[in-house]
């Protein structure tokens, strides 16, 4: 069994993200994992692939990008495996952006699905 790998984390509130979007991705790959949709070293695989792709076309690399790299390791292993469509991640994102900019401050967002 291969471990996950090390986060920055706070003994007493668990592991530290820059905002809630890095947190939600993460668990959301822990739970595909856990469910055996992909093994750990499938989604090692993926996210140096993503790593290695920002490296190559010269993206500064200041620490700031690792989520972000992360998500689009997440997207690509979802399609990949054929768990959802890229059109139907995209429609999902813009719900979420249509959901947000629906949301009155300090209220929690409530998806609200397109057909």
């Amino acid at each position: 069994m291969t471990e996950m790998p090390e986060l920055p984390w706070n003994t007493s509130e668990g592991p530290v993200f820059k905002a809630p979007w890095e947190a939600a991705a993460f668990a959301m790959t822990v739970r595909l994992h856990e469910e055996k949709h992909f093994t750990w070293t499938e989604w090692a695989d993926h996210l140096a692939a993503e790593i290695a792709g920002a490296r190559e076309r010269g993206e500064p690399d200041l620490g700031d990008t690792y989520y972000e790299h992360w998500l689009s390791a997440l997207e690509k292993i979802v399609v990949g495996k054929g768990l959802a469509s890229h059109a139907e991640l995209g429609q999902l994102k813009q719900d979420w952006i249509d959901s947000t900019l629906a949301t009155p401050h300090g209220q929690p967002i409530e998806l609200k699905r397109s057909s």
